[in-house]
């Protein structure tokens, strides 16, 4: 590459605000030319030096503070890409662009840091002209979330959190308050808050999942004005937050959204988020909705009443096991016997059954949400335990090493560092990861 002499009069000669742009990155700066007219061969320069790998990322991270805005976006995109440890500074400093594009994409360089492979499926991957089609994107399934013993820089959750209260675009807000879910930015909760009380379905949308796995009880109390959310989207994360988060004081408010809702899937969304925190003065609203034609009002009264723990709805837990012809129903009936006590792992048991619905593709999240609830129960975890002992599927393994890092304890580790030598990859991947959850959670 020609060098350019600083010496040479001519509308390349560099000036010292150009110089002070470069820093670092100075004579790459000189060769390309930083005066008008030369964004393209400075982009086409950062681009170059992408391919040279990470070693290259000191002389990228100047061209995050040129003056042009495309020249910025392609230094974004090389540390991306380049995603090492060195990335993260640079990122942080281009959430604070003023261009939208720039603020989504270094916030999926950052969440990608911590979840590989993430800034290929974000909101970015497929979008070739930036503008209302990265809108589509948040429709797609916002399930990730970092494993609890991950710790993220403190300066990055707060970035993200200024960026969801007030980024540049509502796409950029949005971006951040998903990104702040997956990466379980508990610090930021003010910002999540505020960005709820946005005009923006998405940022509503995506700022009430992230309190959602974020999981601060704290904030149950801030969000109950979404519950009669217009939008039946964020009416219904409205809902579920609120039941995940357990605030009793909106049962009435979730009762009330049930009962005025001409929506089925509203219905059920309060029905079950009143489930997940059982009341004895809503008890005969689940005993009422068990005769109900629809499954998921059946499957919601069901668990009210098994997390309830009365001795009297033992048989009403059998019948239902015995005559509800969906999965979906039997599951919420074995949950019920669970939580009740029969914790055997024979054939044709409730545990038996719950367990052997991890190897089915599609019940096993709900296997694995059943499982995580009562595994927290020291004579559930020792019939699990015995199920490893009779060599079950690979799916199984997986899923009960999952269930053990979310809910094991001190005697769930030698079980798991058994699992951890498994010769599956898969099996031996989610035992690790089971282990550093329960180690960093005791």
């Amino acid at each position: 590459m020609r060098l350019v002499s600083l010496t040479r009069k001519s509308s390349w000669s560099l000036s010292a605000k150009s110089l002070s742009a470069c820093s670092v990155g100075v004579l790459l700066c000189v060769g390309l030319g930083f005066g008008q007219g030369d964004s393209k061969a400075r982009a086409k320069g950062v681009r170059d030096l992408a391919k040279q790998g990470a070693g290259a990322i000191p002389q990228i991270i100047p061209y995050i503070s040129d003056p042009d805005s495309g020249v910025r976006l392609e230094a974004v995109k090389a540390i991306v890409q380049l995603d090492t440890q060195n990335s993260l500074d640079p990122l942080v400093k281009a959430t604070s662009d003023n261009l939208p594009e720039i603020q989504i994409r270094a916030t999926e360089g950052l969440v990608n840091f911590y979840v590989p492979g993430y800034a290929q499926t974000g909101l970015t991957s497929s979008v070739k002209k930036f503008g209302t089609s990265i809108k589509s994107r948040f429709t797609d399934t916002n399930d990730q979330v970092v494993d609890s013993y991950i710790q993220v820089r403190p300066e990055i959750i707060q970035a993200l959190g200024k960026l969801a209260r007030g980024g540049g675009s509502m796409e950029s807000r949005a971006g951040a308050a998903r990104a702040l879910g997956i990466l379980r930015g508990r610090a930021a909760l003010p910002d999540l808050i505020q960005a709820i009380k946005s005009s923006d379905t998405e940022v509503n949308y995506e700022g009430l999942i992230a309190l959602q796995k974020i999981r601060d009880t704290s904030a149950g109390p801030e969000i109950v004005f979404r519950l009669r959310d217009p939008v039946e989207k964020v009416q219904i994360a409205a809902i579920e937050t609120t039941g995940l988060l357990e605030n009793r004081a909106a049962l009435n408010q979730l009762r009330d959204a049930m009962d005025r809702s001409k929506s089925a899937k509203v219905r059920k969304a309060a029905l079950t988020a009143m489930a997940m925190m059982p009341d004895q003065n809503i008890r005969s609203v689940f005993l009422y909705h068990l005769e109900e034609k629809d499954e998921g009002m059946r499957v919601a009264s069901l668990e009210g009443l098994a997390r309830m723990r009365a001795a009297s709805d033992l048989g009403t837990f059998k019948k239902a096991f015995d005559d509800e012809k969906k999965p979906a129903g039997r599951m919420a009936a074995a949950f019920g016997l669970v939580t009740h006590g029969q914790v055997e792992m024979t054939e044709f048991t409730p545990l038996r059954y719950l367990v052997n619905q991890l190897n089915s593709a599609g019940y096993r999240g709900v296997a694995l949400a059943y499982l995580n609830e009562v595994a927290r129960d020291s004579a559930v975890r020792q019939a699990i335990y015995q199920d490893f002992q009779q060599s079950p599927p690979k799916d199984e393994k997986v899923g009960l090493a999952q269930v053990l890092g979310a809910s094991g304890d001190r005697d769930s580790l030698s079980v798991l560092q058994t699992l951890s030598k498994d010769p599956d990859p898969d099996v031996d991947k989610e035992a690790l990861r089971a282990l550093q959850s329960i180690r960093a959670r005791i």
